[in-house]
């Protein structure tokens, strides 16, 4: 039976119930949602994700186009069917079986109700990829964010078909992103193609056919044992355990070598661990000599670490080593280091096991927002631009409009309130007054006329300039970064160790170039 294509492989064009989707509200705001239909909840709509944008409801997001725009939905999800449950526990209280029966029947059947689109809120329902996966993943760990993986992988020339083991698992980031660059095809699909004979003209041919292929693989170890055991439920969830093996396992002591004789055969290594040096000694194509593994375990520089409490042995005499490394091919390495201080004590025991091409790098991801910056009072109040400060003669002027703008306010609070006494005087004679708010509009252009310009005016006024200006050739071009990247600090360091050559390929070599 082929196995379930994983959505992380090939989420098809569009979504489906009982798979996952991304509901994508910002660019760094993403909610993983595993799609459910009416049938699976008592609610006929399904189930609702809530959320600061609106609801947005299972049905809305089951059979639509990866990348639509789902507009939120009016649910009141705060009153269905909590009646019924109510006089459900009631009755469950009292122990009246009868009483339970009358309520069950007096229940109303289950309707089919469709959700209203909601006056306002939206959302994007985006496919399952590892780069949204890392953005929106249960963080049980420190996790090795897009920049870093992209590097590694391209780096390591990680590539469909190679083994790689993960050291260090932890939240299943970089699980993902490896499992899908190594995936080239599920194995035990193929069947394996012998060699056969022909004749041709009376001649026997031997006609040889490619062999199976080798299918890519992730092996992958965690010394955490509840964290390995909610990876390999993602794994399973995420129909990707067909090509991830998680394995819990103390690698310091234990090594990487699995009980399958072609396992883990890796051509790739990614160590993400407090102490890499000390798993180095399982790394390599023939037992490493005594001496070696004891002065690198032996160091005092060594940090104490939660799995370095004791000092680590080299491996025992009794049992035969075992190397995981493929024999066949250059095995490339990555180390993930947050001190220089690992990378020291790394780059020294790689050294010690024969280690070729180190080097370290580091990462600073950001991204750079270009645009012009258009600077001065004549800016004021305009959207992108970034008035500067007065110069002497602004704020001299500016200072004396303030004082003409009160002098005017004063003169006509001051008017204002002898209008307000003569006629207090003469409603006392007996003499008819007019009303106030009677003045004629044009008596109070006239007192305004000579006003200096206030705040809202400059405004206005720089507004109405701006609509035939060139904006867009204005202004100095400048370039900000954006401090919301997600990613940290770290030390990668990358090594490769050649194919072992032994004393049967220098013979051989002799034999067949002289």
């Amino acid at each position: 039976m082929a196995p379930t294509v994983s959505p992380f492989l090939d989420p098809g064009p569009y979504s489906s119930a009982h798979t996952l989707g991304i509901l994508q509200l910002k660019r760094d705001h993403l909610i993983p949602i595993v799609l459910s239909d009416s049938s699976s909840t008592e609610y006929a709509e399904g189930n609702v994700v809530n959320t600061r944008f609106g609801s947005f409801t299972h049905s809305s997001l089951i059979d639509k186009p990866w990348g639509t725009q789902v507009l939120a939905s009016v649910v009141d999800t705060g009153s269905r069917g909590g009646r019924s449950k109510k006089r459900k526990r009631e009755a469950t209280g009292d122990g009246n079986a009868a009483q339970e029966a009358v309520i069950k029947s007096e229940e109303p059947a289950k309707a089919v109700v469709r959700a209203t689109t909601a006056s306002s809120g939206f959302a994007h329902l985006v496919p399952p990829t590892p780069e949204t996966w890392t953005l929106c993943l249960p963080h049980r760990t420190q996790v090795v964010y897009t920049p870093d993986y992209s590097f590694i992988i391209q780096k390591t020339r990680l590539r469909p078909g190679d083994h790689i083991i993960e050291a260090g698992a932890g939240s299943g980031s970089f699980t993902h992103a490896v499992a899908r660059t190594v995936f080239n095809g599920y194995p035990g699909l193929e069947q394996p193609e012998e060699e056969e004979d022909q004749q041709v003209n009376g001649t026997n041919l031997r006609k040889r056919r490619r062999r199976q292929k080798r299918h890519g693989h992730v092996y992958s170890f965690e010394y955490h044992k509840p964290r390995a055991e909610q990876l390999r439920e993602e794994i399973t969830s995420h129909g990707l355990d067909p090509l991830v093996t998680i394995t819990n396992r103390d690698v310091y002591e234990d090594g990487f070598c699995l009980d399958d004789e072609n396992a883990p055969n890796a051509d790739v290594i990614f160590l993400d661990l407090p102490a890499p040096w000390l798993a180095l000694k399982h790394l390599t194509r023939s037992p490493p000599p005594p001496a070696v593994v004891r002065s690198v375990a032996s160091d005092p520089s060594t940090p104490t670490t939660e799995h370095s409490t004791s000092t680590p042995q080299p491996p025992s005499s009794t049992k035969p080593f075992c190397s995981p490394l493929n024999p066949k091919s250059t095995t490339r390495i990555c180390t993930f280091s947050p001190c220089i201080e690992q990378v020291q004590k790394t780059v020294a025991a790689m050294r010690s096991y024969g280690w070729l091409d180190i080097e370290m790098f580091t990462l600073e991801h950001k991204r750079l927002e270009v645009r012009r910056e258009r600077v001065g009072l004549a800016e004021e109040g305009l959207r992108g631009a970034n008035p500067s400060p007065a110069t002497v003669q602004e704020a001299v002027q500016r200072l004396r409009d303030v004082e003409d703008r009160a002098k005017v306010f004063h003169g006509l609070q001051k008017e204002k309130q002898e209008q307000v006494m003569r006629r207090a005087e003469a409603k006392k004679r007996g003499q008819q007054v007019p009303a106030a708010g009677e003045e004629s509009e044009d008596k109070k252009k006239i007192k305004t006329e000579g006003l200096p310009p206030s705040k809202h005016d400059r405004l206005e006024r720089a507004k109405k300039c701006s609509e035939s200006r060139p904006l867009f050739k204005e202004g100095r071009l400048v370039c900000r970064t954006e401090p919301e990247i997600k990613t940290h600090t770290s030390y990668l360091v990358f090594a490769m160790l050649p194919v072992e050559w032994t004393a049967e390929d220098e013979e051989k070599a002799r034999r067949k170039w002289g």
